[in-house]
């Protein structure tokens, strides 16, 4: 079996470890600014803690925003713990990091996606080749400029 680097699982791990260090400073000192994020994940994973009636309400993913009113950040090696509102309702919620799918700031235009990895090491396609991850190049096709659109079109 050769060995090979793991680009793909190591910059999980990466950005994994940023989003660890943004919410500990967070947890520390509060969001700056105008700052806020957007937090999706897996509500699938088995470390996820949700309240039963959140886990019914949204049973593969749940997107939970981080902006006006949180409490209780705890941030660990792990994963985070957040006490979110949902319609008046304080609840505790658990994230470990593994979990999340999307982690968004758009007051800055800052995004992370972490696509589907599977966690077993001795994953071969049908050449016997561990998968490679695929670096994207950026698009340089010439977009159409947005139409604005005024309100009073749809007036009556």
């Amino acid at each position: 079996m050769a060995r090979s680097i793991d680009y793909g699982k190591l910059m999980h791990r990466a950005m994994r470890g940023l989003i660890q260090e943004i919410l500990g400073d967070i947890a520390q000192t509060g969001l700056p600014g105008e700052h806020h994020f957007f937090i999706t994940f897996d509500t699938n994973h088995p470390d996820v803690e949700l309240a039963d009636w959140l886990f019914d309400r949204y049973p593969h993913e749940m997107t939970v925003v981080l902006q006006h009113w949180f409490q209780d950040l705890n941030v660990t090696d792990e994963g985070f713990s957040v006490v979110l509102n949902f319609g008046d309702n304080p609840e505790p919620i658990y994230v470990p990091y593994d979990a999340i799918r999307t982690f968004v700031d758009p007051s800055v235009e800052f995004g992370l996606r972490f696509e589907a990895q599977d966690e077993d090491e001795d994953d071969e396609d049908e050449d016997g080749e561990a998968p490679m991850a695929e670096m994207v190049e950026p698009d340089d096709t010439p977009r159409p400029q947005a139409e604005i659109v005024s309100l009073d079109k749809f007036r009556r």
